[in-house]
């Protein structure tokens, strides 16, 4: 058997977002989010559910799945493959947006329901930060007081799952194994052979899409890729020029930095020197002119602190 690789969006909307899939979704946002009070999402609605995707031009589509809960939150999950500027503001933006677009006009504040922003995706956005899921909601900065719930962030990072199939302890490590690895697998393991996790593979069997259907997922995985190997180059490009760069910069600062160390250097022995080779000079003046006057040698010299022979050879 083969997989589609879910980590692409439009794979990932037909295993999560399609008419068949409510019981699948409901088990994943079960295993993920964390309500307060410890309920469970027991029903809810997928909001535009897959279609195949007819898209000529796919550079610019942002596909993602929709669910309203029994309880009235909604909830929008995507799958980020491409680590583009801006991401983040997007997910916070949607968020918000999906947020305000309940209250229509005259209507109470009161009435709008929590959203909930899920966000899977395949690169590291959080480097400081181990755990593979993290979840942010708007909170007083030194007390951590919650203000809201209204809207909370739910982030999944892949890269950072590292668990193997015989490590699966929960039905959250089976989800994330299940999203980051069904490409790459040739049957269901054992470990994950249970509902909706199987059905989930059922869904993802290439041998149930039409050949229409499968070559758009296949030009999505392969523009996706494309995209992500370009983005990786341009990286590598930057951090390339970036050392170049930076080794030139270093080195001029250190020839600078040596220069100018040099010449204070320089100066300050100089200086010293000067005021040893002063302070000599000084006490030889003395004593040639205390010697013309026919002053004892040893009252000279405790006079200027230079030895006796020193001052005997000093000539009048």
């Amino acid at each position: 058997m083969r997989f589609l690789d879910v980590r692409t969006d439009y794979a990932f909307k037909k295993v999560f977002g399609s008419e068949e899939s409510k019981d699948i979704l409901i088990s994943f946002l079960n295993a993920v989010v964390v309500f307060a009070d410890g309920a469970e999402i027991r029903d809810l609605t997928i909001a535009d559910p897959y279609q195949i995707p007819l898209i000529k031009g796919m550079k610019d589509t942002y596909v993602d799945v929709k669910a309203l809960l029994s309880d009235g939150s909604r909830v929008i999950i995507e799958m980020q493959v491409l680590n583009v500027e801006g991401f983040e503001k997007r997910v916070l933006y949607n968020a918000a947006k999906s947020y305000s677009m309940q209250l229509h006009k005259a209507e109470a504040f009161a009435g709008l329901e929590p959203v909930i922003a899920l966000t899977v995706t395949d690169f590291e956005m959080f480097e400081d930060i181990e755990q593979v899921i993290t979840y942010f909601r708007l909170l007083e900065k030194e007390t951590l007081i919650k203000y809201s719930d209204d809207i909370e962030l739910i982030f999944i990072e892949l890269p950072k799952f590292t668990k193997k199939e015989d490590e699966l302890d929960s039905i959250t490590d089976k989800w994330i194994y299940f999203i980051k690895n069904a490409g790459s697998l040739e049957y269901v393991p054992e470990s994950l052979n249970e509902t909706p996790i199987d059905r989930a593979f059922q869904i993802a069997n290439t041998a149930g899409l039409s050949e229409e259907e499968l070559e758009m997922q296949h030009k999505r995985r392969d523009f996706i890729w494309l995209q992500k190997g370009s983005l990786e180059k341009a990286r590598k490009d930057g951090l390339k020029q970036g050392m170049a760069q930076g080794i030139a910069q270093g080195i001029a600062q250190g020839i600078a930095d040596g220069i100018a160390q040099g010449v204070a250097q320089g100066i300050a022995e100089g200086k010293a020197e000067g005021k040893v080779e002063g302070k000599v000079e000084g006490k030889v003046e003395v004593a040639r002119n205390l010697k013309k006057e026919n002053t004892d040698i040893r009252l000279i010299a405790k006079v200027t602190g230079l030895s006796e022979e020193d001052i005997r050879n000093i000539t009048v």
